[in-house]
């Protein structure tokens, strides 16, 4: 029983780290660097961005649904220590989270790059990355929270 508890988390801990590292990585570093272009540059690229990022995002999503799921019910499910519980609900958060950004805002930025529509596909981006800025803080506090339930 032990390796699989072994496994479940070193999958579950790489699906985190995509996810996580990704909207770093987007949020700090690639969003800085498409500043200076202009919409009709940045936008197109930033469909392209997320549409390959979204779906590692999906799978990731699923892995950390199943791996979760499997490793909170190891440990007592809805018994579990009090960090389990609250990486769970801070996870479900942040799985919300990036619903609403892939099914509701993904899309009107698709629909404004293929019709130019610039300033609506620039507004739906900078809701995006406030969300995602969300979604890391949630994701730091997360993986903070982890730490603190190591011994169990």
């Amino acid at each position: 029983m032990g390796q699989i508890i072994e496994v479940e988390l070193f999958l579950h801990l790489l699906a985190v780290a995509v996810w996580v590292g990704g909207m770093v990585f987007a949020h700090f570093c690639l969003r800085p660097a498409l500043e200076d272009l202009s919409p009709q540059l940045r936008l197109p690229l930033w469909e392209s961005v997320f549409g390959r990022f979204f779906n590692w995002v999906g799978v990731s999503v699923i892995v950390i649904l199943a791996t979760g799921g499997g490793l909170l019910s190891q440990f007592g499910g809805g018994h579990a220590p009090w960090q389990l519980n609250a990486m769970a609900g801070l996870g479900v958060l942040m799985m919300l989270t990036f619903g609403h950004i892939r099914f509701a805002l993904f899309p009107r930025i698709r629909r404004a790059v293929q019709s130019q529509r610039w300033p609506d596909g620039a507004r739906s981006v900078a809701t995006v990355r406030r969300l995602v800025l969300v979604n890391i803080v949630l994701g730091v506090v997360t993986i903070g929270v982890a730490v603190l339930s190591r011994g169990f």
